[in-house]
């Protein structure tokens, strides 16, 4: 590759990310893009914050290789496992000039600005649930504005999506029984996050067996290339260093031809994905 190659990078532990890569790209179409997926590992939602941490610095060193100055971390497990040590322990020593984001602040700050009563609603997986970094951020960068958070981990909503079972019977009946007990727990939500990439190709759904109609649901790959889109207006001294030929390259750690059978769902259209060794 070229040494003027400086592609933001994308990393996920598996597909989901794909859908905050879409929003990404059709909001920031000129800059080039690299997709890493780690496939062969996934899912990170069931690994302890130590293993996650490892994985994901590993992508980041793998991405940095590769000529990238700014990554986002687009999966919300490994933005609560293992962003903050990269952030205050890795990058001053391997990396102070490059940038390391997440998805968990931009969907803090999204619902922090929207609610009305104060009540927000987490949907996730049982790693990010159980990090409770939503809460925390969510108190932390609320100024008080958010009274009570309220989780629920919705474990079967991701096998649904990478098998393709969206709209189905069974699916509806896992979607509808979730979103039941996180309206249980509080039933003045007012707005929800949708705290897992793969969940917005389950938002027809969601939006069907929403106990309440007048909820704002949060879906963070619009929210996240907004907030890029803003972060790289504040920092031209990143801006100007990623490369702008409108590219975009994908790489996983598992079989290539299952991640682009499957990434088709996500991106709407055929991608063509690279195997690679860490």
């Amino acid at each position: 590759m070229s040494s003027n190659y400086h592609p933001i990078g994308v990393f996920d532990s598996g597909y989901g990310g794909l859908t905050v890569l879409k929003e990404i790209v059709s909001t920031l179409p000129q800059y080039d893009f690299v997709y890493l997926g780690d496939n062969a590992r996934t899912p990170y939602g069931t690994r302890s914050f130590n293993v996650v941490y490892e994985y994901t610095l590993e992508a980041v060193r793998k991405l940095f290789d590769m000529g990238c100055h700014l990554i986002i971390l687009a999966c919300n497990t490994a933005s609560a496992k293992a962003l903050r040590n990269i952030q205050q322990l890795d990058l001053p020593k391997i990396a102070p000039d490059r940038r390391v984001l997440g998805v968990i602040r931009p969907s803090v700050e999204e619902a922090s600005e929207i609610t009305r009563n104060g009540h927000v609603g987490v949907l996730g997986t049982n790693g990010t649930v159980s990090s409770e970094s939503y809460p925390v951020e969510l108190e932390k960068w609320s100024d008080g504005k958010v009274k009570l958070t309220t989780q629920q981990a919705c474990p079967m909503w991701v096998p649904i999506v990478e098998n393709n079972k969206m709209g189905t019977e069974g699916a509806d009946y896992f979607i509808k029984n979730d979103l039941q007990e996180l309206f249980k727990k509080d039933a003045e939500i007012d707005s929800l996050i949708l705290g897992c990439t793969h969940y917005p190709l389950l938002i027809e759904s969601i939006r069907k067996f929403m106990p309440k109609s007048d909820v704002q649901i949060i879906e963070q790959g619009k929210i996240v290339a907004s907030k890029l889109a803003d972060y790289l207006q504040r920092h031209p001294e990143i801006e100007q260093v990623c490369s702008k030929e409108s590219s975009i390259n994908y790489f996983t750690t598992e079989q290539a031809n299952l991640f682009d059978a499957r990434a088709k769902h996500f991106m709407g259209q055929e991608v063509k994905v690279r195997h690679l060794h860490f």
